[in-house]
């Protein structure tokens, strides 16, 4: 026992530094890992101070669009930027309604963005399906080429296309929007990169039970697809709400103008009225900013599981 004992107090120090190291050790250790960690937090200290400073630029404008609706249309302009008014204009927000048919636009609008979206997204889920678990000759060469639409601008095919729905009688008519925008190649292309990361084994095993590739894409890929349908939405819904050369081009009758267009009635000859044109513009956001809250956890998702972030 005596032995057993004076074997016990003599491994006990080095038992002890294995638990907890001693003192000096860990004032040698913090000493070494502190210049790390001060790197570190530097570091991250300078993301953050980066990223506020990009933040408060992008903002800066849609602060300047509010503040500039709660003004006096002679205040708007003035410099320096009196970014809180000196008296609130509240009634910028009781007249809009009565000066144009503002509910006329924004019914429009909605009207166009949610029939080309559910379209859109339609013919993109189909497309994309077809490019990424149908097997065909020359698929991956017909689908380089579809993408490479996108490389084309709009302003070099825009004068035939007009012609094109002008003999068709579809001018002056929601109609031709909605024949342009109902397909488009980005949408084909975002699904495409979110159906490449499902397993084509569900498919197989779809096929082997006897499902047909329509019934494969309605009950196993697309109840797998949400987030990328919420972000293709999303994405088409607001670029249909803020288009402004499709209306522009072929809504020539006031009944059919989007919001966009109809703050266009603002615009004079010689002068403008701001004020009344910065409070359409903060009624036109509101749409657009419930719509993000609502369905911003799909949209993240969506973006992050598709390729398309950078």
């Amino acid at each position: 026992m005596t032995n057993m004992a004076e074997d016990l107090k003599a491994e006990a120090p080095f038992i002890g530094a294995g638990l907890a190291p001693a003192p000096e050790d860990r004032r040698r250790t913090e000493r070494s890992r502190s210049p790390r960690e001060r790197k570190k937090r530097t570091t991250d200290v300078v993301i953050y101070a980066v990223l506020v400073v990009l933040v408060v630029g992008l903002m800066v404008p849609f602060i300047w669009m509010v503040s500039s609706s709660l003004k006096e249309n002679n205040q708007v302009l003035t410099v320096p930027i009196q970014w809180i008014p000196s008296e609130f204009v509240w009634s910028n927000y009781t007249d809009i309604w009565t000066r144009i048919p503002m509910m006329g636009y924004l019914q429009n609008s909605l009207y166009l963005a949610v029939i080309i979206t559910c379209l859109q997204v339609l013919t993109g889920s189909l497309a994309a399906y077809g490019f990424s678990k149908v097997r065909f000759p020359g698929r991956d060469v017909l689908f380089l080429a579809y993408i490479g639409t996108i490389a084309v601008p709009w302003q070099a095919y825009m004068v035939p296309q007009y012609i094109m729905m002008q003999n068709l009688g579809l001018t002056n008519s929601f109609n031709a929007l909605i024949l342009l925008q109902a397909f488009g190649a980005f949408g084909v292309f975002l699904m495409r990169q979110y159906y490449m990361t499902i397993p084509d084994e569900l498919c197989e095993a779809a096929r082997i039970d006897g499902l047909s590739e329509y019934g494969i894409w309605a009950r196993v890929i697309l109840p797998l697809s949400k987030p990328a349908l919420a972000s293709l939405a999303l994405l088409t819904f607001v670029n249909t709400w803020n288009d402004y050369m499709g209306p522009f081009i072929y809504l020539t009758s006031n009944r059919l103008w989007t919001v966009q267009l109809g703050l266009r009635s603002f615009v004079g000859q010689f002068d403008a009225e701001y004020a009344m044109i910065m409070t359409g513009s903060v009624i036109s956001v509101i749409p657009i900013l419930a719509i993000f809250l609502v369905g911003q956890r799909y949209f993240i998702q969506g973006i992050a599981t598709s390729g398309m972030k950078g």
